[in-house]
């Protein structure tokens, strides 16, 4: 079987909904069945799943890890671009300020 045939054969990327993921969640946390008996009923990766539970915990806030949540990590992204515009316009005047004491002296 050549290389390319074996990459055929994988299986599809699946999208699953908020609201699966959630339910997914509950079981594993809430349900007398292990993990591994969820994933492979629902025929779930555990590293997906494992995912899930922690993205979970974390939105929550059970995790105290340094993990953000979604809303953190949306609100961060503009915030970053701010910070790099207002770092570039305060060299910018850095650099005018010392080259207006140059000429002045």
């Amino acid at each position: 079987m050549s290389p390319t045939e074996v990459f055929t054969m994988s299986r599809k990327r699946r999208q699953f909904t908020d609201e699966f993921k959630a339910e997914v969640v509950h079981l594993v946390n809430n349900s007398d069945k292990s993990f591994s008996q969820v994933c492979r009923d629902l025929e779930l990766t555990p590293s997906a799943v494992t995912r899930w539970v922690k993205q979970a915990s974390v939105g929550s806030g059970q995790d105290s890890s340094r993990a953000l949540t979604r809303d953190e990590r949306s609100e961060l992204t503009p915030l970053r671009r701010e910070n790099k515009t207002l770092r570039m316009e305060r060299e910018v005047l850095k650099k005018a300020t010392a080259f207006f004491v140059k000429e002045s002296n």
